[in-house]
């Protein structure tokens, strides 16, 4: 059998159904969103922590993430619908620490950036540090970048629900399915091939597969430095709670912290970050007592008595090439378009990446917010646009 969709979209979790819903607003065709995994049981917007920052490196991700508080702000304007919900932020602020010089001017130069476009991120000496959280060790601190306002946690799962929601309502079509084959002719892709045997032939197609995204690619065959690496969330309860919020606080040493309610939670990167399988979710136990624990434990001495709660890990979709979100077509295949590899800060961005995605399709061009700056051109040039505040 072999059904037809203007446009398909490969992967319906957060990106995916961001697209579809931007799209379905106002767009005189058919809309298809193929999906796995239904349950999104290994979805990495199930795994997120789901936070939001404004301290990037670069204008475009800053304007994504503003974006995205002012979308959460007025959800029920955006979507026209009195009974969206209200996703509040959790408002407790990123506080990097920088123990060299190097690192410290990174800061430095990011901060202008970020106040320039409206960002609230201040940059705290090491007695400054010390006096606003004076339960942590700073002897090492040579400077430290806090965001004073509009940066924490937000409700990504509600968020994620309301799109593919009103996406289903306004009449895109989601599939139970896999994405086995992408069919190309004549320099463009004709449409794909699900495991089940259906056929459905596309007039464009999206590559919102997240940590699968270099396989989806490889179906078509274009190459994509997007790999999946494991990320490990850990929530812990303290004997010696801290007096006030944590805010997230990312150390030297490559581990993160937050308050989390009554609890903390910490998250790192494993001892070798690598590319793993998209399937492969097991954990590694000893992270926690190697690595993360002994981190904690030196810069906050109140969680050297701590209990362990819960752990898991997820993936972030990681992009080899500069850590950044590589959207838009293919010169070699234009109605192929990718939304893949943002390393981790996508939940974050999936308001506006969906807005400028639907305006490409319908437009030609971004007509909100110009993100050209992450198009896959810059590959070709070995012109990075290099994200450093990676996590």
């Amino acid at each position: 059998m072999t059904d037809v969709a203007d446009v398909v979209i490969i992967g319906g979790a957060m990106i995916g159904s961001s697209i579809a819903w931007w799209l379905s607003r106002d767009f005189d065709g058919r809309i298809v969103v193929v999906e796995r995994n239904p349950s999104y049981e290994w979805a990495s917007t199930t795994h997120t922590n789901s936070c939001i920052r404004q301290q990037f490196g670069s204008e475009v991700n800053i304007r994504l993430s503003r974006f995205t508080l002012d979308f959460m702000r007025d959800l029920k304007g955006w979507m026209a619908d009195d009974e969206a919900p209200e996703i509040a932020l959790h408002d407790f602020g990123y506080l990097y620490l920088a123990a060299d010089e190097g690192f410290a001017d990174v800061l430095r130069r990011d901060q202008k950036l970020q106040t320039s476009l409206g960002a609230g991120t201040v940059l705290l000496e090491r007695d400054e540090v010390a006096e606003r959280f004076p339960f942590m060790v700073t002897d090492d601190v040579r400077l430290a970048s806090f965001g004073s306002r509009d940066e924490g946690y937000f409700d990504g799962a509600t968020l994620f629900d309301w799109f593919r929601r009103k996406a289903r309502h306004a009449g895109v079509t989601y599939v139970a399915d896999e994405v086995v084959g992408i069919d190309v002719a004549e320099g463009r892709a004709t449409g794909v091939r699900l495991a089940s045997g259906q056929d459905i032939s596309a007039g464009i197609v999206v590559n919102a597969s997240g940590p699968r995204a270099a396989l989806t690619a490889r179906m078509a065959g274009l190459d994509l430095p997007v790999e999946p690496r494991k990320r490990y969330s850990f929530v812990f309860d303290a004997a010696e709670p801290l007096d006030r919020p944590l805010p997230l606080t990312i150390d030297p040493s490559g581990v993160h912290v937050r308050s989390e309610g009554r609890y903390y939670l910490a998250g790192c990167p494993p001892f070798e970050d690598g590319p793993v399988a998209p399937d492969d979710f097991v954990e590694d136990h000893t992270l926690w007592e190697e690595k993360v624990w002994p981190a904690i434990a030196t810069r906050i001495p109140a969680f050297e008595r701590v209990r362990l709660m819960r752990s898991w890990v997820g993936h972030y979709a990681y992009n080899t090439f500069d850590q950044n979100a590589i959207l838009g077509p293919h010169p070699e295949l234009p109605n192929f378009l990718f939304t893949n590899g943002f390393s981790g800060h996508g939940l974050q961005q999936a308001a506006g990446v969906g807005r400028g995605i639907a305006e490409l399709i319908r437009d030609g061009q971004y007509t909100s917010l110009d993100l050209t700056p992450l198009g896959i051109e810059r590959l070709f040039g070995g012109a990075p646009t290099l994200e450093r505040a990676i996590i």
